[in-house]
């Protein structure tokens, strides 16, 4: 006996961002299984009397193993309910989506995904700014900071990161960006290109602070503070942020 399994992207925060998809979603849903970027108001939409399951992981904090999460998604999905997993931004973006889509499509689960609003684009409008430019940002590149063990990715394509011309959005990268702008600056990436710290992007917690890429680099050599954040930097972040 099989149920059906909504994957459920849920904004960067903002409940208020969630698509009519997601809300229907989760109105209809016996079980939600949800990150911790998932959790508060927007939980508030599950239908009273499902089960709300914490399974989010966050970087410096005790988590479930993967393996642990996908096995549990499975095993609700088995007992024939409607399971709602709930991931921060869009849930193909740095989501660990496509392991929980493997252990599905070996049991035979049928599911879909719900795209939701990336945590990116949500940065760019709460600093008043484009993601793209014409003539000066024609291109757009999301990267994560860290690899599975928290170290900054050895295989990152550090040429076109370091691409002025560029509009780049680091995801988890807090703890491992000085050592890329180092590695950016070894590449010709000017050490005054614009940069924005985005934290707890469209929460009431939400801050963003506009720097260089040098002194955003330092900055976060000392204080990597505990909030979850994006950084954006080249061409779009050179705008009106405070």
């Amino acid at each position: 006996m099989s149920g059906f399994v909504s994957f459920v992207g849920s904004g960067p925060g903002d409940p208020e961002l969630l698509t009519l998809k997601a809300v229907d979603r989760l109105k209809r849903a016996d079980a939600v299984l949800f990150d911790d970027l998932s959790s508060g108001p927007i939980l508030t939409h599950a239908r009273t009397g499902a089960d709300l399951v914490g399974v989010g992981k966050r970087a410096g904090r005790p988590s479930p193993r993967q393996d642990h999460v996908s096995r549990l998604l499975v095993e609700y999905a088995e007992t024939g309910q409607r399971i709602v997993r709930l991931k921060s931004g869009d849930a193909g973006l740095f989501g660990r989506l496509e392991e929980e889509l493997t252990a599905l499509r070996a049991r035979e689960i049928p599911f879909e995904i719900v795209p939701g609003v990336p945590s990116a684009c949500a940065a760019a409008a709460a600093a008043g700014i484009p993601l793209t430019r014409r003539l000066t940002a024609r291109r757009v590149q999301f990267v994560t900071g860290h690899d599975v063990t928290g170290a900054l990715p050895s295989d990152i394509d550090l040429t076109a990161l370091a691409d002025p011309t560029a509009s780049t959005v680091v995801f988890m990268g807090k703890r491992t960006f000085p050592a890329l702008a180092e590695a950016l600056f070894a590449r010709g990436l000017p050490q005054a290109t614009p940069a924005i710290l985005a934290e707890a992007v469209s929460t009431p917690e939400q801050t963003l602070r506009r720097l260089t890429v040098s002194d955003l680099a330092a900055h976060l050599a000392t204080d990597v503070g505990s909030q979850a954040a994006l950084i954006l930097y080249g061409p779009l972040a050179d705008g009106p942020a405070q």
